[in-house]
């Protein structure tokens, strides 16, 4: 028979930490992010030593491993050209074509880090019963478990950098009245925003086992959630000072818009940085 898990916390719902004791003495620990990204559990001895033990096999280290390299470096890249974008529309030549042809290049690495961010969380390893080694399954391209807070937090995400997209290819539309433009670039604008602000609550949830977020200064995931998450409230600063007044046709403060945006870009580029080092 199974042996159940001693304890297990998350947030509402969601289980993001089962720990298992052991007869002799000592703690194994499975997190949904650590599994994930490092695919290993969290191992306690009696003598209060913790090491990452035992992980998962070499072709799962790998895949994993993989997943996180494009991912951190497809934020990278993107935060960068996000930010690229922003200093061209504050310091450039006046030419919104060539801002938004930035930003809708630097869109496109924000939409293949949301979708491989989803593919870490549906190919990453599986808690075992009685504290075990991590289970694998076959690899796959998508999958729909809403009951999974970091297949949650991942989705939102994903579909705030495609919600986005939407805010970038309108950007390109030429002769629109303020009506026109802030239903089709400034309300996705915000939309995305919105998302990408759910998806950080969320991944506080995973890693703090609870709906608060919470300190973990020593913890490399909690500062990628941070950055990330700071950098998502400075996009929704952004984007509610890119508003356009019907009264005067203008924005209601163009300088916060852009250095909101470049700023939170280059929080998403740093996240990125920070990511490359979350890996088994």
């Amino acid at each position: 028979m199974e042996q159940p898990a001693h304890r297990a916390e998350g947030a509402g719902p969601f289980t993001t930490r089962l720990t298992w004791h052991h007869p002799e003495g000592g703690t194994v620990v499975w997190e949904s992010r650590l599994a994930r990204k490092r695919g290993a559990l969290s191992v306690r001895d009696p003598g209060g030593t913790v090491t990452l033990s035992p992980t998962a096999d070499a072709k799962t280290l790998d895949r994993l491993r993989r997943l996180n390299s494009v991912a951190s470096a497809a934020f990278f890249l993107g935060g960068i050209l996000f930010a690229l974008g922003a200093a061209l529309a504050q310091f450039g030549s006046g030419d919104p074509t060539e801002s938004a042809s930035v930003y809708f290049a630097g869109g496109l690495f924000f939409n293949v880090g949301g979708y491989t961010s989803l593919l870490q969380v549906l190919n990453a390893p599986r808690h075992s019963p009685r504290g075990g080694p991590p289970a694998t399954t076959g690899w796959r391209w998508w999958g729909y478990e809403p009951m999974r807070l970091d297949w949650l937090s991942t989705f939102v995400l994903f579909a705030g950098t495609l919600v986005f997209g939407v805010n970038l290819l309108d950007s390109f539309l030429q002769g629109l009245t303020v009506q026109q433009t802030n239903r089709l670039i400034w309300a996705p604008d915000v939309v995305g925003c919105v998302l990408f602000l759910v998806s950080g609550h969320l991944a506080f949830a995973e890693i703090c086992h609870r709906s608060r977020p919470c300190v973990r200064s020593r913890s490399l995931g909690w500062w990628v959630v941070v950055v990330n998450q700071f950098g998502s409230v400075l996009f929704m600063v952004s984007a509610a000072a890119a508003f356009t007044r019907p009264a005067t046709q203008s924005l209601v403060n163009a300088d916060i818009a852009n250095w909101g945006t470049l700023c939170g870009a280059l929080c998403f580029a740093l996240g990125g940085v920070l990511q490359a080092f979350e890996r088994p």
